[in-house]
């Protein structure tokens, strides 16, 4: 009896250790699926081609039933024992750059009359997907653009190495845009701008209120009515020339007249730029006068200018 168990057992040894196990995922980056990519130790055949592999990024099941036939078509000892014995495959892609599609449709349409610079707007774009490593080349057929409502449409190609051409209707407007400063940092009241507080960007033509800076020699060196937050343009109007004279502060009357020349201590009753007028009051006679601030704590003062109502 137990000589013929030890038998059976060694007749059922190499058997067994011959089955092939199913794989719940596989991931493959060909065109194609191979018997191994569905079994492990799936024998002499493992890299035969079974199937053709899933697009890009996308994925297949592969059924028990499918499985079965597959093994028993390419000689590999498996058979399921649940439903659930099924095959998942993967084939990951990389999304072609949205911004690779708008320079080729940007190129091909201004040779159409479309602005070099416009916004391309793309609706319901969904970018197609590659075999992540694969050379990819795009096209444009059957291009048509409207100058005037500046609409477009194409059929974008894309061709790359293991998978078949593919080819997507793609349609959308042009919006046109103007250049237009804008703060880099957060700006505080009375901050004067300098290069390093600017950056020059193109926004929609049609978003932009008039009265902005479009050029940083507009602004540079000028101090800010108002706060102003990172990235939005600078309103002209916001802008005056930085203060040289601060409210409160003492200050240096130089009083002229013919034939006369004299200084005193003043103190500033409010703030003033280059070549503006501002209240002093003379600090020994305790009048208050109107002078032209002409530098940083200087103020020019008429000789026998009438003193100003408190």
């Amino acid at each position: 009896m137990w000589r013929m168990v030890l038998v059976l057992a060694g007749l059922a040894g190499p058997a067994w250790a011959e089955l092939a196990v199913l794989r719940p995922l596989a991931v493959v980056e060909e065109a194609v699926i191979r018997l191994s990519d569905l079994f492990d130790e799936a024998g002499p055949n493992a890299g035969r081609v079974v199937g053709p592999a899933p697009a890009p990024g996308r994925r297949v099941v592969v059924e028990p039933a499918q499985l079965l036939a597959i093994a028993r078509a390419n000689g590999v000892m498996w058979r399921p024992l649940t439903a659930a014995d099924s095959v998942v495959v993967e084939r990951p892609g990389r999304a072609v750059p949205r911004e690779e599609v708008v320079d080729l449709l940007r190129g091909e349409f201004a040779r159409l009359g479309l602005d070099p610079l416009a916004e391309m707007e793309l609706p319901g774009f969904q970018a197609p997907l590659v075999p992540l490593a694969a050379f990819t080349q795009l096209a444009l057929e059957q291009p048509a653009f409207e100058a005037a409502t500046n609409r477009f449409s194409a059929t974008l190609v894309v061709v790359a190495e293991g998978m078949p051409a593919l080819r997507m209707r793609i349609a959308g407007r042009a919006v046109a845009t103007a250049a237009v400063v804008v703060a880099s940092r957060r700006l505080a009241l009375g901050d004067v701008v300098r290069a390093e507080d600017v950056r020059l960007v193109r926004q929609r033509a049609e978003r932009l209120r008039p009265g902005m800076a479009t050029d940083a020699g507009q602004i540079l060196g000028k101090a800010l009515r108002r706060p102003l937050a990172e990235g939005l343009p600078f309103p002209l109007a916001d802008l005056s020339a930085p203060a040289v004279i601060e409210k409160n502060a003492t200050v240096l009357m130089l009083i002229d007249g013919p034939g006369l020349s004299m200084t005193a201590q003043g103190r500033a009753m409010a703030a003033a730029a280059r070549g503006e007028v501002v209240p002093v009051m003379n600090l020994a006679s305790r009048s208050v006068v109107e002078g032209e601030a002409i530098g940083p704590g200087r103020v020019r003062v008429a000789f026998g200018s009438t003193p100003v109502s408190r």
